[in-house]
């Protein structure tokens, strides 16, 4: 883990000093710019241009993304008002981004842009209950200066995972005050460990660590939904409190939440859970028809039961429905991976459980021959082909489940548990899934008989972060090559307009894009420092609200998914 340096001058004040002098783009080349050119490229526009100036007196915020035509800021649009979102938490990735470049070229300015908007969300943003104003539901407008977003605007953290060494080095006292908070305003009820995606910033702070837990049976019936993307939040800070203050408390309920998972997955099979728990049924949904609007809502009991109970039986429970992998196998595997070689000899049950998992899920939910992945229910019950019969909270009645390819987040996953465990199993798992991306045959084991495609087509940063994970594995010299290929892949494919974009026909950068974090990774490794970039974890940004154009919606669906002629 490297060391975040915080220089002694404010960096506020060396960052508008810079902002001063400007920053030219230079014109598109024929010749694709190397890899770090393009990320120092991406960095600077975004410190030109991404900064609030909106009012009166500016600040050292970031907006979330830009209009790549116009450089005009993304706006959220509801109820006839504009607002321009700033919201910290979708911009993690773009902090490890800035201080890996200052890292790899020892220029401060990058860092200290970043620290800056840090800073000031710390000292005029952090609430009295220590929550930062952040997440799934609120965000700060730039156009107002005021925190915008849906209903009563909860906090919501769902595979955010922030960028907590930095937060701590900026100002430790917050992010302790944070990480404490953030435990606190999401745990309904400590004895049950009834946690809840959404959290008051109204909740004074309670017993937190001192709490007696009372080791529930799985499935309890609940007041909140469990759901994992929230759950993997909390686990990992609680672990990184730990690591950075040695605060056990904090690790101890780390664990016992990530343990509540691994007690509801299958007796038979192992597989799942999405969740641990069952709402509370507070209304009676009706035996048939469809179940629409108000009739999925979670205060009439578990969904999956209600849609699929009379067909399936006891195994339909929301926490046993695996229509994707991803966040189960994908982020959360990623997550505690991680924690597991952060923590070292404290993180061996973080490594054991994951590997567990993901061994029970290439068993039964991967098809290696066709690189796909099933919907299934957590007892193996293969759902691919299956027709609903009944409209409801998983799509509407005649809709069929199908198998999808495997994504690239999984590939790394399983790279990184094979790499920390050494499981012959999940070995082969990455290899028919790096045949299954196109990237070849990467051994029969790690370095040995490796036969990699360098003319590899795919420009998925995830895939990059993959074989760096293999690459430290084994240092065969095709692995970096063949990592060399994709990164200059995702600046040939993914690099447009000085930004990172999906494809050359998306109208909006968002701030958060992962590529450029991985090509730091790359340049990182090639020069053999593997440790001079803050390591990806796997989080993600995103908010979700009412939007005059779509209704509820997502800003990946409304903003970051729009493309030109259509």
């Amino acid at each position: 883990m490297p060391t975040f340096r915080i220089l002694t001058v404010p960096a506020a004040t060396l960052f508008w000093a810079f902002m001063t002098a400007g920053a030219a783009f230079p014109a598109r080349a024929e010749t694709p710019p190397s890899r770090l050119d393009a990320v120092r490229t991406f960095a600077d526009r975004v410190l030109e241009h991404g900064r609030d100036t909106f009012r009166e007196e500016p600040t050292p915020l970031f907006v979330d993304g830009l209009n790549v035509d116009t450089l005009e800021p993304v706006r959220w649009v509801h109820r006839g008002d504009a607002w321009i979102p700033s919201n910290l938490a979708s911009q993690q990735n773009l902090l490890r981004t800035l201080v890996g470049l200052s890292e790899l070229t020892g220029q401060p300015r990058y860092r200290e842009a970043a620290a800056a908007t840090v800073e000031h969300h710390v000292e005029h943003l952090q609430m009295d209950c220590g929550l930062f104003q952040w997440g799934g539901h609120r965000f700060i407008d730039l156009a107002s200066g005021r925190p915008r977003g849906e209903g009563n605007l909860p906090h919501e953290l769902k595979f955010n995972l922030p960028f907590y060494e930095f937060l701590w080095e900026v100002d430790p006292d917050a992010t302790r005050e944070y990480i404490k908070a953030l435990w606190n305003a999401h745990v309904l009820d400590w004895g049950k460990l009834d946690m809840n995606r959404h959290g008051s910033y109204g909740r004074s702070m309670g017993d937190l660590w001192d709490h007696e837990f009372q080791h529930p049976e799985p499935f309890f019936e609940g007041r909140a939904l469990t759901f994992i993307n929230c759950g993997s939040d909390l686990i990992y800070a609680g672990a990184i409190l730990y690591r950075l203050t040695g605060d056990e408390g904090a690790l101890r309920w780390s664990k016992r939440l990530a343990e509540q998972y691994v007690r509801a997955r299958h007796p038979e099979t192992g597989l799942g859970v999405y969740q641990y728990s069952k709402p509370i049924r507070r209304r009676e949904p009706p035996a048939e028809g469809p179940l629409e609007g108000r009739l999925t809502w979670s205060s009439y009991g578990d969904r999956a039961e209600n849609q699929f109970g009379a067909e399936f039986g006891d195994v339909a429970r929301e926490g046993w429905m695996l229509r994707s992998p991803d966040a189960i196998y994908g982020h959360n595997a990623l997550m505690q991976l991680q924690l597991a070689e952060l923590l070292s000899d404290e993180g061996g049950e973080f490594l054991t459980w994951t590997v567990n998992g993901l061994k029970a899920w290439a068993r039964y939910g991967y098809d290696a021959e066709s690189h796909t992945v099933r919907p299934m229910w957590a007892d193996g019950t293969d759902l691919t082909g299956h027709v609903v019969g009944r409209t409801g909270y998983y799509g509407p009645e005649g809709r069929v489940f199908e198998a999808r390819p495997a994504s690239a987040l999984l590939f790394w996953s399983y790279a990184l548990g094979y790499r920390l465990s050494g499981e012959e199993d999940l070995w082969e798992t990455v290899r028919a899934m790096a045949r299954g991306h196109g990237l070849g045959d990467m051994g029969t084991s790690p370095g040995q008989d490796v036969d990699v495609d360098l003319e590899a087509d795919t420009s998925d940063p995830m895939a990059l972060f993959a074989v760096l994970e293999l690459h430290r594995a084994a240092e065969h010299p095709d692995y970096l090559a063949l990592a060399a290929r994709l990164g200059e892949n995702i600046v040939r494919r993914r690099f447009h307009h000085g930004f990172f974009l999906p494809t050359e026909r998306h109208i909006h950068a968002n701030f958060n894009a992962v590529e450029p974090l991985a090509l730091l990774a790359l340049e990182a490794v090639a020069r053999g420092e593997p440790d001079a970039v803050p390591r990806y974890n796997g989080g993600r940004g995103f908010f979700h609200g009412p939007h005059d154009s779509r209704g509820r919606t997502t800003d990946h669906a409304v903003i970051w998914n729009a493309r030109r002629g259509e």
